[in-house]
């Protein structure tokens, strides 16, 4: 996992504290069902955000939420599911701005399902 400039993390705060992390996700990572498996991992862990397919071949994520539910998706977003190949995720920590309930696939500029 790659983190941007800006750090490991959003600043100050405990591990509840919401926050908001932007991914992108490089590899075999479309074609392969890896936006249903980040869509299952982060309704599991109780996240807010999307998952999207890039016109670039890659996988954008942002999700908000406690800090230790974001650590814990993005380390599943590094394993992908079983058909797909992370050749690595760029993160991007930032404060939460507020996303909206629940977490979804949203359709972007992408090549495929």
């Amino acid at each position: 996992m790659t983190s941007e400039p800006g750090g490991d993390g959003p600043g100050p705060g405990g591990p509840h504290d919401r926050v908001r992390v932007e991914a992108t996700v490089r590899g075999r990572v479309q074609g392969v069902g890896y936006r249903v498996f980040a869509l299952r991992e982060a309704t599991y862990l109780g996240l807010d955000g999307f998952v999207a397919n890039e016109a670039d071949g890659s996988v954008r994520v942002v999700a908000e939420g406690p800090r230790f539910a974001l650590t814990s998706l993005l380390a599943r977003l590094e394993d992908g599911p079983p058909a797909g190949f992370v050749d690595r995720v760029l993160v991007r920590w930032e404060p939460a701005r507020g996303i909206g309930s629940g977490f979804r696939i949203e359709s972007a500029a992408h090549r495929g399902d």
